[in-house]
């Protein structure tokens, strides 16, 4: 990889990581604000409304966003990618609407208004991850900042508001969040020149059918992933207690950023590496295999060694010093793992091999849970932290040993491939 190569890649991360960074930040931002501004069964809708979008969110990526990503990068032509841009937009378009309905449903048993804005909040928060990740698959950074900036300032100003207005806080700020995705999305359309392209006929679901072999797999897999990320908080708040899960909660948080960085670098390098694969240019794509994965280790230990350090600043007061700093050290193995399996993560995805990954997740997932029960049942709370850590260790190697035995026999093929050309 030469110089220009690297710089090229290096500010797309760059770029797209400012963007999560200015929406996670924000998200936080107004979680502690309404946490002291509104009744806890208001802040408690309010989460609940949080998670499941959150939730909405990985099964957008794996159904339509992810998908959408591959083939417009394989694609050898404008309308091609234009096609399959229609198919999975309308797929997203009827996800986020059925979520967005099923909210909206949910929320009018609980709230005498506000139930439609929360639909409609969570239904554009869906819609616009879609877009986004469409967005970067053609190459287009600098509009998915802008839209992300957009979203953040009209957010913020729209929160500020509504807690200086101090009357029906939760209401307003559905609305909000409904209008600062819109506005996000609107930004993306208008600059990048995208009309809405939307298509409901039988040619659209039979090309999407063709499809359903592979993406089924991929929807068990998020299926997975999730229960086995609600799974420990239930199981602690079940087991142990409401209480017990803060000081995991809240050293998880303090490592959020490792995952964002994460989740970016996969948007950044899917189409890079997709197009490589599209040419078999084998070599190219064992280089990023072998390379990324160094930078990506400094910087998850030295991320990880500054917060330990700076804990003395950032604990919280009820907490003792050993074990908070015991459970954030399993929190730092824990967000850091998907640092180093997320390039043999992103060659599994483009290679549309959803099963292996669907039956990683699985092992990993049972045998993270069962720990945790274990150490919930014979040890403090603290430890359970361990399950999750141990559960991503086993995706790292397992997500390792299925790619790279695949990664170096097609690259030894490359030459009787080229001869055969």
């Amino acid at each position: 990889m030469n110089f220009e190569s690297l710089r090229r890649l290096i500010l797309k991360l760059v770029v797209m990581v400012g963007g999560e960074a200015m929406q996670s930040a924000f998200h936080l931002g107004l979680n502690l604000v309404l946490l002291h501004s509104v009744s806890a069964w208001d802040y408690g809708v309010f989460a609940l409304v949080m998670v499941v979008g959150g939730i909405g969110l990985t099964y957008i990526r794996a159904l339509t966003a992810l998908p959408a990503s591959i083939f417009i990068a394989r694609s050898h032509s404008v309308g091609a990618a234009g096609a399959y841009e229609i198919t999975f937009g309308s797929a997203a378009a009827l996800l986020s609407a059925l979520l967005g309905v099923c909210v909206a449903f949910a929320l009018s048993g609980w709230l005498p208004e506000g139930a439609l804005s929360g639909g409609a909040f969570v239904a554009l928060w869906t819609a616009r991850a879609h877009i986004r990740t469409v967005f970067f698959a053609r190459n287009r950074q600098m509009l998915v900042s802008a839209s992300d900036l957009t979203f953040t300032i009209s957010g913020s100003l729209g929160a500020a508001w509504v807690v200086w207005n101090d009357t029906h806080i939760l209401q307003h700020t559905f609305l909000v969040m409904m209008t600062a995705n819109a506005l996000g999305i609107a930004v993306m359309l208008t600059l990048g020149r995208r009309p809405v392209r939307l298509s409901f006929g039988t040619h659209v679901w039979r090309r999407y059918r063709k499809l359903w072999r592979d993406l089924k797999w991929s929807l068990l897999s998020v299926t997975i992933t999730n229960l086995q990320g609600q799974g420990m908080a239930l199981l602690v708040a079940t087991i142990a207690g409401p209480a017990a899960y803060a000081p995991i909660a809240a050293a998880l948080v303090n490592f959020v950023p490792l995952r964002i960085v994460s989740t970016a670098f996969a948007n950044m390098m899917h189409p890079e590496m997709t197009a490589l694969m599209a040419h078999r240019d084998s070599g190219k794509v064992g280089r990023l295999l072998r390379y990324w994965p160094i930078p990506l280790a400094v910087l998850g230990v030295v991320y990880g060694i500054v917060i330990l350090l700076a804990l003395p600043l950032i604990l919280p007061e009820s907490l003792e010093d050993t074990r908070f700093f015991k459970i954030s050290v399993l929190a730092w193995v824990m967000s850091g793992m998907p640092l180093l399996y997320v390039m043999p993560r992103i060659w599994l995805e483009i290679a549309q091999d959803f099963r292996s990954i669907a039956i990683l997740s699985a092992i990993a997932a049972a045998i993270g849970m069962l720990v945790v029960l274990l150490l919930l049942l014979t040890a403090a709370p603290s430890w359970v932290l361990l399950g999750g850590a141990l559960s991503e260790v086993i995706v790292l190697i397992g997500s390792w040993a299925v790619v790279w035995p695949r990664q170096r026999a097609a690259e030894k093929a490359m030459p009787s491939i080229a001869r055969s050309g």
